[in-house]
């Protein structure tokens, strides 16, 4: 900042040096009216039109029935403090805020609420139930956004888009027509994941995997063939039984029939390379129109598909069945056929992965449905491409294996869904068989027996277009010339493939003229892991340990917990969190809060710093400190390690500047002069640098201290800091090394010998050579007093080459800190034999997750070195 900038009047600043602060940091007295003026400043808007480079990160939109979990909080803190940290460094910075439509889930909530009155979407029509959820997402969605300037997002709000407003449709509509053109996109009929809830398809991220009890039954169909199933009612649509073409067990059987039980249908017996020889008998029943497998076995053997089940789960084959819910036929058809004898071995319970719905928890069904799909292959080869040719780059490198094995193989992308709330699918079907197409531009067929097609758009289709539909495509406008490609995309590993692999396979399709360097959605992905409880327990309300972070940024404010998960990620690795986790990041806020308030009151000031000659070793240590920090804060963030940046600046603040500076600079401010002037420039400059520096991650607290402290107008539009080589001062930080050591051993040896930590006892000092000048400093850290002429050594330690002698007569009331050493022992000891048999115990190490385990290690090894600490001491106690 310049001088002129820091002239700023005090109703432009939220504080100057001469205010002094209050006693306590108070968040929830100090964060709304922060975030207020930020945006009524248009800090976080962006220029399309500047100089500055760009750099832009999308929001992963939230859906809009959402609101703020701690998974949101995580990815939401890290990339905020990427784009506040490019701001600070001259980009022309832009967050792009926004939410998505949500189709299955925000359908479901107002049908919920319809139900309430007795109304069904059917009873309102499709037009009208269509306007129930828009009212819906103007009344009560969007509740996130909210919640995000709580968390402190530095979004550009003026630039909020949704997946339905008429931009995005329009972008929508122009990629579908693309696609279709480029015969991309086709109608056929294949299997897909259905609710017979919901009555729609489902992509696989909508499917939760879990392991059910169900049952096993091995059925004969011939005196040879035996097939086992955990879905016996599926057998009425047998078209085949399959067998390993090198299976010898099978070979007299392959091209032969046998009749299928129940049905009097006669059905072949193929050969397919699928079938696996050494799972149950080898030989497995095809279903063709009900599972996956199958399909594509019935696809390569020309097997029919005979739909035995309606979309409501009903079986639909003729016969005594017929009718029948899909769960209340299982047992209706095992029963028929121990009737006839063909049950040879059951096995219950029978614990298998069964799919669920993820919004209503129904069992998913694989069904044969005729839908719309994408061919993937020449989209998902340039996706793959893209990181091979390192035009993106995936963070951590790791990630990159679990890419290519999706994008290589990867299926036909089913996009239609059996919803009213969507992007409806832009074709028409004539009354002749005729198929049309429609563009955003174009007008609809009209006419006598027009049809629009029923189905609507796959969600992941509108938010595969997110990173460049947001800026105005299929139009040139100035915010996509100016920031596509973007700069990162910030997302958990988890939506890979769902999300970050479709995006990267449209944002090349739609924008190839750019050319293989501009077509490209983003240049860098940085993968984050799942936020855990600190266990490393999945969060789940059905597991009672998740969290609101609404009640933990209530208890301990919005920076403390953007501190602790900011601290604990690790590209690509899960976050385990725990609530003491967040009271230790509010205690790291007021430790920064104090040290500020001891540096205004001490008269600290912003401005030229002496030349390093004119400079104590303290002052030329904490800065040397303080610029090998911001090089390495620096390098961190360039490659995405949060966790390791933080750490950084957590140490650097806490243990070297608040620790070790703050004290030893108490010395030259009490004596005045010119030392005091000296340490009064050195202390506000490093408190400004290393505000700025945690200001991305903790910018709520650093805002207000930063501004109180130089009088500027706000942290968020300073200057990042610059790493200055030309301090770094090896000898200073040598000789300072040499200081704590001291200070560090007599403070232990203080303890050892039971003094209280305020305890203050005479000591003399010899041997101190490079750091004599500091006597005064170092009496004040260890509570050490000049000797009176009648000193008399009682005890003593030598460390490297300092001699320290102390006075410890009468200093320790010996038998009172033989019962305190003793009660600690013993206590100690306790732990110590707990901890043994845990681990001792072989169900725990089974049972137990791995970050407990490593806990009670670690508690065992503490425990191990207390015990023997305490003994020690009490041996010198003895010895008195």
């Amino acid at each position: 900042m310049t001088e002129s900038t820091r002239a700023a009047s005090s109703d432009e600043a939220s504080g100057s040096p001469e205010h002094a602060l209050p006693t306590v940091f108070d968040p929830a007295a100090v964060e709304a009216p922060v975030y207020a003026r930020w945006i009524d400043r248009g800090y976080f808007e962006a220029d399309d039109t500047s100089d500055k480079p760009p750099y832009c990160i999308v929001i992963p939109p939230p859906n809009v029935t959402g609101s703020l979990h701690l998974g949101h909080a995580f990815e939401h803190t890290l990339i905020d403090a990427l784009v506040r940290r490019r701001r600070m460094q001259g980009y022309e910075a832009l967050w792009m805020p926004g939410m998505d439509h949500a189709g299955i889930a925000t359908q479901n909530v107002v049908e919920r609420e319809l139900a309430k009155e007795g109304v069904s979407r059917h009873d309102l029509g499709r037009e009208a139930f269509v306007e129930k959820v828009w009212e819906w997402k103007e009344e009560s969605g969007g509740k996130i956004l909210g919640q995000m300037r709580r968390l402190g997002d530095g979004v550009a709000w003026s630039r909020e888009r949704f997946t339905m407003d008429d931009g995005l449709s329009r972008a929508v509509q122009t990629i579908f027509k693309r696609l279709y053109d480029d015969e991309l996109i086709y109608r056929a009929e294949r299997i897909i994941n259905w609710c017979v809830r919901c009555h729609t398809a489902l992509s696989d991220i909508e499917v939760e995997h879990s392991e059910d009890e169900g049952e096993l039954i091995s059925i004969r169909y011939g005196d040879d063939v035996v097939v086992a199933t955990t879905r016996a009612e599926t057998m009425l649509g047998d078209t085949a039984v399959a067998v390993h073409p090198d299976d010898a067990r099978y070979q007299h059987l392959i091209g032969t029939e046998v009749e299928l039980p129940l049905t009097g249908r006669k059905i072949p017996v193929v050969a397919d390379t699928h079938v696996d020889p050494e799972f149950g008998t080898g030989m497995v029943k095809v279903t063709p129109a009900h599972d996956p497998n199958d399909f594509e076995i019935g696809r390569r053997h020309d097997l029919p598909n005979l739909t035995i089940m309606d979309e409501r789960g009903n079986i639909t084959a003729p016969g005594p069945f017929e009718g029948l819910d899909r769960f209340e036929a299982r047992p209706a058809i095992v029963a028929a056929l121990r009737e006839q004898g063909r049950i040879v071995a059951e096995k219950r319970p029978y614990l298998h992965a069964v799919g669920h719905c993820s919004r209503c928890g129904t069992v998913v069904e694989p069904r044969l449905s005729l839908q719309w799909w994408v061919r993937v292959e020449p989209l998902a080869k340039a996706a793959g491409d893209a990181v091979r040719d390192q035009r993106v780059t995936i963070h951590p490198k790791s990630m990159e294996s679990r890419w290519f094995g999706w994008v290589d193989d990867m299926h036909d992308w089913c996009i239609s869904r059996q919803l009213w709330w969507g992007h409806r699918i832009p074709v028409w079907y004539g009354p002749g068989g005729e198929v049309v197409c429609v563009g955003p531009d174009d007008e609809p067929p009209s006419g006598e027996g027009w049809v629009q097609d029923d189905d609507v758009l796959d969600t992941w289709f509108s938010s595969a277009l997110w990173p460049f539909s947001t800026l105005g495509w299929p139009d040139e406008t100035p915010a996509l010339a100016k920031f596509y490609p973007n700069q990162v995309l910030v997302t958990g590993y988890d939506i890979l493939f769902f999300w970050v692999a479709r995006m990267m396979m449209f944002g090349l399709y739609a924008n190839a003229d750019k050319g293989p360097e501009q077509a490209v959605p983003f240049s860098e992905i940085a993968l984050h892991g799942m936020v855990r409880d600190q266990n490393g327990k999945k969060m789940s309300k059905s597991f009672g340990n998740a969290v609101d972070p609404l009640d933990w940024m209530d208890a301990y404010g919005s920076d403390a917990l953007r501190f602790t998960l900011a601290r604990g990620a690790n590209p690509g690795v899960d976050v385990p969190i725990g609530e003491d986790w967040v009271q230790a990041s509010r205690n790291f806020c007021n430790k920064l809060w104090n040290a500020t308030r001891f540096a205004l009151m001490s008269g600290a000031k912003v401005g030229d710093l002496p030349p390093a000659d004119e400079l104590s070793v303290p002052d030329r240590w904490i800065l040397s400190r303080l610029h090998a920090t911001i090089a390495e804060v620096d390098a961190f963030y360039e490659d995405f390690q949060f966790a390791k940046a933080c750490d950084s600046l957590f140490h650097f603040a806490w243990d070297e500047f608040c620790d070790w500076y703050v004290e030893l600079a108490k010395t030259p401010l009490n004596e005045g002069g010119a030392d005091a002037e000296r340490t009064r420039l050195v202390l506000g400059h490093v408190l400004d640098t290393l505000l700025r520096l945690l200001h991305p991650v903790t910018p709520f607290v650093t805002e207000v201290l930063w501004t109180t402290l130089t009088g500027d107008e706000s942290v968020v539009v300073a200057s990042w800091p610059e790493a200055d080589h030309g301090w770094a001062d090896p000898q200073a930080e040598a000789g300072f090394a040499g200081l704590q050591r001291l200070v560090t051993e007599v403070r232990r040896f203080r303890s050892d010998q039971g003094l209280k930590p305020g305890q203050r006892v005479a000591a003399r000092l010899s041997g101190l050579d490079g750091i004599a000048g500091y006597e005064a400093e170092i009496r004040s850290l260890t509570r050490l007093n000049v000797p009176a002429e009648e000193f008399t050594a009682t005890a003593s330690l030598t460390v490297s080459g300092v001699t320290v002698e102390l006075d410890l007569s009468g200093a320790v009331d010996v038998e009172a800190e033989r019962r305190r050493l003793g009660k600690d022992l013993a206590a100690e000891r306790k732990a110590l034999e707990q901890s043994v048999r845990k681990l001792d115990n072989e169900q725990f190490l089974a049972k137990a997750p791995d970050a407990e385990v490593e806990k009670v290690r670690a508690r065992r090894v503490s425990a191990e070195a207390e015990i023997a600490r305490l003994e020690s001491q009490l041996a010198r106690l003895d010895a008195r």
